[in-house]
């Protein structure tokens, strides 16, 4: 059975894995500095033993991202993935401020709740982004930090230039087109099989959250992340794998290399054959290095 919060789409998702970890999700409410109401966060957790390890989506996304590599790294370690603050199946309460700092914050007293020990942070793509502003903000929190193809060094959004009435609601009806979604998740991955019916459905599920229109115009109009100064990035404390698809054309290949020379204690890994997605593309490979990373 899968969770009564979940949008009834859920019925259409068919591999194994992302069933798995869509039945496995649930609910608790974190009480934050941003609101009087509690807010109901959704998350999963599995395994047990080692350095608690925190996986962070990325944009307009949702702990689904993880189906293939939650279980993996939940043999040796326990693992957990959230929801960030205005995405995924988190509530949306009307007077936030959805910005990159209301994230952060969410996320900090989410971590206080349920972990309140320090953790490998693990982020992808705006998940990066947000790991590094945690780990900036919060160094006590972050043992380790992974970053997946991450983004933050290229500041704000295209979208927020239309996000002014009736355009912003238009570019996110846009955005919840099932076949621009498609060709988004398509130029995601190397291997176009895997751009499957059921990666579409894991990838729009959220889309059918109440709210997810207004959040998603909040966070844009924000600004979203800006771009990290070489000399912040250089303030991270952490030891740092970077691991990156040598065929991400998304984001390309050259702000791997910038990560690695910016951040004092990291290592660079090319993961071979793959896009902008390794946890979803190569997840094997991507669980074997994150797990080698923890144990050192």
């Amino acid at each position: 059975m899968f969770p009564n919060f979940l949008p009834t789409a859920v019925g259409q998702l068919t591999e194994p894995a992302s069933i798995a970890l869509a039945r496995s999700i649930q609910t608790t409410a974190i009480t934050t500095p941003l609101t009087n109401q509690p807010i109901t966060t959704t998350y999963t957790q599995q395994g047990s033993g080692g350095t608690p390890i925190l996986l962070i989506h990325g944009f307009d996304s949702s702990v689904l991202e993880f189906r293939r590599l939650l279980p993996l790294l939940a043999e040796n370690n326990q693992t957990w993935a959230v929801d960030l603050l205005g995405f995924g199946f988190t509530d949306r309460l009307s007077g936030i401020a959805y910005s990159p700092t209301a994230i952060k914050t969410h996320l900090y007293y989410f971590w206080k709740s349920l972990i309140n020990q320090p953790v490998i942070l693990v982020g992808a793509s705006m998940g990066g982004a947000t790991a590094i502003d945690l780990a900036l903000t919060y160094p006590e929190v972050v043992k380790k930090l992974v970053l997946i193809d991450s983004a933050g060094l290229a500041g704000g959004s295209p979208l927020s230039k239309l996000m002014f009435p009736p355009l912003d609601y238009l570019a996110t009806q846009f955005l919840s087109n099932m076949k621009v979604r498609d060709r988004v998740s398509r130029i995601g991955y190397k291997n176009q099989s895997l751009a499957s019916l059921d990666a579409l459905y894991c990838g729009a599920l959220h889309l059918q959250m109440p709210s997810w229109h207004q959040a998603l115009i909040a966070f844009t109009k924000s600004g979203g992340y800006s771009a990290f100064k070489l000399k912040t990035l250089s303030q991270i404390v952490q030891q740092t794998l970077i691991l990156w698809g040598d065929s991400d054309k998304i984001l390309g290949t050259k702000d791997a290399i910038r990560f690695k020379t910016a951040i004092p204690k990291s290592t660079l890994v090319w993961i071979q054959d793959c896009g902008h997605l390794p946890h979803l593309e190569q997840p094997q490979i991507t669980a074997e290095h994150i797990l080698k990373f923890s144990a050192e």
